[in-house]
């Protein structure tokens, strides 16, 4: 079973539409410059293990008013047991929300045949473009298993949705452009850049994109 590293019991913004839990896994195969939860991707070792039947009372507890549970991290396809732990809330009839960078197409593929999951979110950081896929994610990608991830999403016929967080540093408006093509016919949103707390330390000197600039950039994806 993967080790849980953080439960937060209620959110209303992580399943659109929906109030849910989320769980949290550590551990991450990107080292996306502008990321938040470093500290979750980095030394995950760091943070104490929440048993799984406390998450699963307290899931049942809240489960006449809770519409399911994301499951994020870091990267939760990383873990080779995260069928373990969909299954369990499967079982318990709570539906999932999956959030991945999409990396791991075959763990994906095996997750949706298997009906583990009820939402897919897929952070797609950048146009699939080598040079400036790499530069997002801290690493260098397989730009197939991306491509393959995106397919399989938008075949699944489950509800989704892409995102993709810009940093001025690293996205310009024809970025976003074809970013938005490549996913035509998904939902699409865009996360502003917040400075406060990012891994690469000299990003927390910069800013986001104005209001005005973030607002035209939401303009493009509808």
């Amino acid at each position: 079973m993967p080790a849980i590293k953080g439960f937060l019991e209620t959110s209303f913004i992580d399943w659109p539409g929906h109030l849910c839990a989320v769980v949290f896994l550590g551990g991450c195969n990107f080292r996306c410059p502008f990321c938040h939860n470093h500290p979750l991707v980095l030394e995950p070792q760091g943070f104490e293990t929440i048993p799984l039947d406390h998450v699963m009372r307290r899931l049942a507890e809240m489960r006449p008013w809770l519409g399911g549970v994301c499951v994020t991290g870091g990267e939760p396809t990383l873990a080779p047991d995260l069928a373990e732990l969909l299954r369990a809330f499967k079982a318990a009839a709570i539906p999932v929300k999956l959030d991945t960078n999409g990396t791991r197409p075959e763990m994906l593929e095996g997750l949706l045949a298997e009906g583990l999951v009820a939402m897919v979110a897929m952070d797609v950081k950048a146009p699939l473009d080598q040079a400036r896929y790499d530069a997002c994610a801290g690493v260098a990608v397989d730009l197939a298993a991306i491509r393959r991830s995106i397919s399989l999403i938008k075949e699944s016929g489950l509800p989704h949705q892409f995102r993709m967080t810009v940093v001025p540093r690293l996205h310009r408006e024809d970025d976003v452009r074809r970013w938005r093509e490549t996913l035509a016919g998904s939902p699409l949103k865009l996360q502003n850049f917040n400075p406060q707390s990012p891994l690469q330390p000299e990003l927390s000197q910069e800013k986001g994109f104005s209001p005005d600039a973030f607002a035209a950039l939401q303009a493009l994806v509808g």
